[in-house]
């Protein structure tokens, strides 16, 4: 798998070249390449579990009516216990359910900070530019960044855990525009993965999973900042990341 996967060129016609490689074809990939992905997500630490897939038009093949997150959620309530990194359950569940996008459970190995596209492809630059190590990074075709990042550990007292619901949920995460952090108790889709509409939108590796987790902190400055320049790009002001409570 090669360090860099291309990311799109449209919406970002000012990114530097390097960023305007060719797209990996996950859209259209075969069992082999869709199986070799998800096993490499895992080899890189990443707890994976089975989602939902797209059914036809904007519909989720869970039997939910008007699911409010199609295509993007585990198909199973043991979610969190049943996430793994073994190879041989992954190339189970990635033969026998061909169709099946993968979650990653969060707070496990790894948090997620998730951004607007826009934002983070500008911070992405500004981090590789700084020489901050940056990680695995994927995009959501829906306008979403997501930096895979170290989680933020696992205190002794229960107490000091710091539950994915301060940040965002992930049924209820258009309320906030900026910045999420999934961490205990959230999950993210996986690259490769394919999302309901028209022109098969998927989410796609930017950054692949062989580059190591950093320090969730060492992105958090520039990340945030790029998030208030978004944020008040669309409201016409100077505008703040949704805040993130300490």
């Amino acid at each position: 798998m090669s360090a860099e996967f291309g990311g799109r060129t449209g919406r970002q016609g000012k990114l530097s070249q390097w960023l305007r490689g060719r797209r990996p074809k996950e859209d259209g990939a075969d069992d082999g390449d869709r199986e070799a992905l998800l096993v490499a997500a895992a080899g890189a630490g990443l707890p994976l579990a089975p989602a939902a897939h797209p059914a036809p038009g904007y519909g989720c093949s869970c039997d939910r009516v008007g699911c409010p997150t199609p295509a993007r959620h585990p198909v199973s309530f043991a979610w969190q216990t049943q996430s793994t990194t073994d190879r041989a359950q992954i190339e189970r569940w990635a033969r026998h359910q061909p169709q099946a996008n993968f979650i990653t459970a969060t707070g496990m190995v790894h948090d997620v900070l998730d951004v607007p596209a826009e934002a983070g492809l500008q911070a992405l630059q500004r981090l590789l530019a700084s020489g901050i190590e940056v990680g695995p990074v994927a995009e959501s075709d829906d306008g979403r960044l997501l930096f895979f990042t170290l989680t933020r550990g696992t205190p002794e007292d229960e107490d000091e855990w710091w539950p994915c619901e301060l940040d965002c949920h992930p049924e209820t995460m258009d309320e906030h525009p900026g910045l999420r952090w999934h961490c205990r108790g959230s999950y993210v889709l996986v690259p490769p993965a394919r999302l309901p509409g028209d022109g098969s939108p998927a989410v796609h590796w930017v950054r692949g999973p062989e580059h190591p987790l950093p320090d969730p902190l060492s992105l958090l400055e520039i990340l945030t900042d790029e998030c208030a320049r978004h944020v008040g790009a669309e409201t016409g002001h100077a505008g703040e990341a949704w805040p993130l409570r300490r």
